[in-house]
C-alpha cells in the first residue's frame, strides 16, 4: 500500500489537487486560507493564495481593494499617505491636508522636504535669501522684519561691526559711546573681564570693572592704604588707630 499524501489538517487526500506547502506542511487551499489568509481591510473578506496580498502596518488589502478613499483609484505601486486610517492617494492629500508653501502657494506635496519656520511652509527650493536670493537649505539664517537673509548678505546688508574685533555683530551686543562691541569683546581695559551685565566705570573713555578702576586710580587711605570709594563724596574720610590702654 502506497504512503499517504494528506492535508496536515483536516487529512484529506491531496493527490491530485492543488496544495501549499507552510513550515514543511502540506495543505489544501480551504485549510490553509481559512488558517492563515489575512482578512482585507476593505472588503473583509479573505485575501486568498490565488490572490497578491498588499500590506502596511500590519493591515493587508487585496489588490483590487487597495484604492484612494477620496478618489477610488488604485493605489498598488503608487506613493500614497495615510490620514485616519484612510489610504489617499499623495494628489488627494495633498488637496485636503498638505500645507501650502509660503512663497509660490502650491502645496507641498507628501514626502517632499520643506522648510518651516513661524508657523509658515516653503518648499525646500523656495525658501530663499532675500539678497542672493539662493536656497538657505540647512544653513543658518536671520530674520529680519518679513524677510529672511543668509548669514553673509545680512552681515553686508545690515550688522553692525564690533569696534575691538571688527567682524559683524549678528545678535546682541554692547554699545559703549556709541559705539557697538561684540558683549564678549566689552573688556575691562586693566583685568580683560568681560563686562556685559556688570558695573564698571571708565577713565579716559576706556572702560574698567570697579575694582581695577579703584586699583588703579581711587585715591588711597594714608592709614590703611586701602582705596577710597567714592572720592568726590569722601573725599575728607580718614581711617584712624586708636591705641587702647
Amino acid at each position: 500500500m502506497g504512503e499517504r499524501f494528506d492535508c496536515h489538517y483536516c487529512k484529506e487526500s491531496l493527490l491530485g489537487k492543488k496544495y501549499i506547502l507552510r513550515d514543511n506542511n502540506q495543505y489544501c487551499v480551504k485549510c490553509y486560507e481559512n488558517l492563515y489568509s489575512n482578512m482585507c481591510e476593505d472588503c473583509k473578506a479573505p485575501i486568498g493564495s490565488d490572490s497578491k496580498d498588499l500590506s502596511y502596518k500590519d493591515l493587508h488589502w487585496h489588490e483590487k481593494c487597495f484604492n484612494c478613499a477620496k478618489c477610488t483609484r488604485s493605489l498598488a505601486e503608487k506613493p500614497f499617505a495615510v490620514k485616519d486610517e484612510n489610504l489617499l492617494c499623495t494628489e488627494c492629500y495633498s488637496n485636503e491636508y498638505s500645507s501650502k508653501c509660503f512663497t509660490c502657494k502650491k502645496n507641498i506635496m507628501p514626502g517632499s522636504r520643506k522648510m518651516e519656520y513661524r508657523g509658515n511652509s516653503w518648499h525646500e527650493t523656495c525658501f530663499t535669501c532675500k539678497r542672493c536670493r539662493q536656497p538657505m537649505g540647512t544653513k543658518p539664517f536671520i530674520p529680519k522684519e518679513n524677510d529672511s537673509y543668509c548669514v553673509p548678505c545680512y552681515e553686508k546688508q545690515f550688522a553692525q561691526h564690533c569696534s575691538s574685533c571688527k567682524k559683524a555683530i549678528t545678535t546682541g551686543g554692547v554699545t559703549y559711546h556709541d559705539m557697538p562691541w561684540h558683549k564678549e569683546c566689552f573688556l575691562c581695559t586693566g583685568c580683560k573681564m568681560q563686562l556685559a551685565g556688570q558695573r564698571f566705570t571708565s577713565r579716559d573713555e576706556f572702560p574698567y570693572c570697579l575694582d581695577c578702576f579703584s586699583n588703579l586710580y581711587a585715591k588711597k587711605c594714608t592709614a590703611c592704604g586701602k582705596a577710597i570709594a567714592g572720592e568726590s563724596t569722601y573725599r575728607y574720610t580718614f581711617c584712624m588707630k586708636i591705641d587702647s590702654d
